[in-house]
């Protein structure tokens, strides 16, 4: 942990940039500290039970409420949930990077939808969107009103400057912005690239461990929430909100991230994937991916997941007579997965680093030809996997690709090609 971070998941923090800011014993003084304004900041319902009640205090130079109407933002490639008008195909669909640009772009114009479903307004589901930029943004802020956003970087750290202090998020780390929380991306590097989930369903959360135990998978104290920091700044700025599907824009005179304190269980974090603790067989058989989810949104139903974010990082494997990548199978669950760096080892090629592919619910799917052949012929020494870090957003509802995903070059429209030609297997 460093300075600049607070440790825990879910934690209830305390945090001021300006000593005497936060009030003591209560959160709305009639008066606060140096003029402040107090403003809650609520991410689920009032009445939510207490251990899934997430709310922060923020003290502030001016009230959010300060602002004037919005109206249409023209950026027609970020959409929600399922689209009524795009056809749905099952196939088995997979995507090349998302390319550099080429000229200057920052994060909100180089978002584009590539999938999702469920409902914005129904609090079910979620949108998978990539993100490709060259260029910080500059007096302009933005907030997601319709769900928290789980930033996946795949090239170039970013950094979150957000009401509630600073994430330096680099490849290989997570970052989860609370819904409604307004930030700035910031570039560290010429360029960057990645992924985002945007969940509309139940906060992400970590998940149950069962028979595991008390330790294991990613653990609570390895995340990373961000101390108090403001900026006074007094310029025309651009607000922008993405709100029932939709976004939308206003003009300040100010920075809306001027919250010199706050506290509560409703903010930021980071986690370092290299942190995970990766459980897997010693015995025999390839586990279910499961075993390897990070966090998890849950539906109502026990066990069955919103949106689940499994991660495939470097890892030993061990299992005696064991076809060891990911067994060929047909699943009630749908998947959409990306690569951070290296290769997956279920596809000998063609997935590449800041690739996806989406296998939908009860679609046959598994390792490709060579990757199969490879690992029937090996010998089952321990062997190591390493250099490689893929991810899945695994979810219960059909994951709809957008219009936008279907028509783009990006789309490699001979992926079936790598189940084409396995031979049939000989009886005796």
């Amino acid at each position: 942990m460093t300075e600049n971070y607070l440790s825990g998941f879910g934690n209830e923090f305390a945090s001021e940039a300006v000593t005497g800011a936060l009030p003591k014993g209560r959160n709305s003084p009639q008066r606060p500290a140096y003029g402040l304004y107090a403003e809650q900041f609520s991410g689920t319902a009032f009445t939510a039970p207490r251990d899934q009640n997430r709310r922060s205090w923020f003290y502030r130079m001016r009230p959010s409420a300060q602002h004037g109407i919005f109206k249409p933002f023209g950026h027609d490639k970020v959409t929600s949930g399922f689209q009524s008008d795009v056809t749905f195909p099952p196939n088995r669909l997979r995507w090349n990077a998302l390319p550099f640009p080429k000229t200057p772009i920052d994060w909100v114009d180089g978002l584009r939808t590539i999938a999702g479903n469920g409902s914005v307004n129904g609090l079910s589901g979620f949108a998978i969107h990539l993100y490709a930029a060259n260029i910080s943004m500059k007096d302009r802020i933005f907030f997601c009103a319709d769900g928290e956003l789980l930033f996946v970087p795949q090239a170039g750290t970013i950094t979150l400057v957000t009401e509630m202090g600073r994430l330096e998020v680099p490849p290989n780390h997570i970052a989860v912005v609370p819904r409604g929380l307004k930030f700035r991306v910031e570039l560290k590097e010429d360029q960057a690239r990645g992924y985002i989930c945007e969940n509309y369903g139940a906060p992400f959360a970590l998940p149950d461990l069962g028979p595991i135990g008390s330790n294991g998978l990613a653990n609570a104290r390895d995340f990373e929430t961000p101390i108090a920091a403001f900026e006074d700044v007094e310029r025309p700025t651009e607000l922008i909100q993405k709100f029932s599907g939709k976004l939308w824009s206003t003009q300040l005179d100010h920075s809306p991230l001027d919250a010199i304190a706050w506290h509560g269980n409703n903010a930021p974090y980071r986690y370092d994937l290299n942190r995970f603790n990766t459980i897997g067989t010693i015995s025999y058989d390839h586990p279910d991916p499961s075993i390897f989810t990070v966090l998890t949104s849950q539906t109502t139903a026990p066990g069955t997941a919103n949106c689940d974010f499994v991660i495939f990082p470097p890892r030993w494997l061990v299992g005696e007579d064991t076809f060891r990548p990911p067994w060929f199978h047909r699943n009630v669950m749908s998947e959409y997965m990306g690569l951070i760096h290296g290769a997956y080892d279920a596809k000998a090629g063609g997935f590449e680093p800041g690739g996806s592919s989406l296998h939908n619910c009860m679609n046959a799917h598994g390792p490709d030809l060579e990757s199969t052949n490879k690992a029937m012929a090996a010998e089952l020494a321990p062997q190591k996997i390493d250099g490689t870090m893929a991810f899945m957003f695994e979810s219960c509802f059909p994951i709809q690709p957008t219009e936008w995903a279907l028509d783009t070059p990006l789309l490699q429209n001979d992926y079936d090609d790598c189940w084409k030609n396995f031979p049939k297997a000989e009886l005796p």
